[in-house]
């Protein structure tokens, strides 16, 4: 089993701290501002993107040598009509860039908390796509979501964090938009 930090108490936060206890993992859940140590193998960053840089320069070192896992969409929540990453580049890369000393993974950006907890979407089992570049992090994130009986699929290296992002975007903005529920969303068949 894996012992995993949570950052961030919000809705998000909430829905992987209960994931990743159902499926038998330990679980510390801390606010941002919070400044007891990261004690996890994991660390989630279950922030706003605009909070993490301040995450990563209140933890940074504390993050060295941990698999930390990317959950943010990069929206422009002001406009609601792009991304405030570069176009070529990725939330994960500019934290990867910022935690060298880290093992970045993307992971459940493209999941809303009501279909984590929920454990579906419509009648499909919910899937955490994962994205990074070292195969034993994403396995044991992997293990993970599967023990608390969701999927999780491979998909492929960090530089597949814009693309699950720009899919995050979409599935945001179709739920502002009332287009789709904030406990449905998109689903990964096979």
């Amino acid at each position: 089993m894996a012992h995993l930090s949570i950052i961030g108490t919000g809705n998000m936060g909430q829905a992987i701290s209960g994931l990743a206890a159902k499926g038998g993992n330990s679980v510390e859940l801390m606010n941002s501002t919070e400044t007891k140590p990261v004690t996890g193998d994991i660390v989630i960053l279950a922030v706003p993107y605009g909070s993490v840089a301040d995450v990563i320069a209140q933890r940074g070192e504390q993050l060295a040598g941990k698999i930390v896992v990317d959950i943010t969409n990069p929206l422009n929540f002001e406009t609601f009509d792009g991304l405030t990453v570069p176009a070529d580049g990725s939330a994960a890369a500019v934290i990867a860039a910022a935690l060298p000393q880290s093992t970045v993974l993307k992971a459940f950006n493209t999941n809303f908390g009501g279909t984590l907890v929920a454990g579906t979407v419509g009648a499909e089992t919910t899937t955490v796509l994962i994205a990074g570049d070292d195969a034993d992090a994403k396995a044991l994130l992997a293990g993970v979501v599967t023990a608390a009986g969701l999927k999780a699929v491979d998909a492929g290296s960090l530089k597949r964090a814009r693309e699950l992002e720009a899919i995050g975007f979409l599935q945001i903005t179709l739920a502002a938009a009332e287009k789709i529920t904030w406990t449905g969303g998109l689903a990964v068949t096979n």
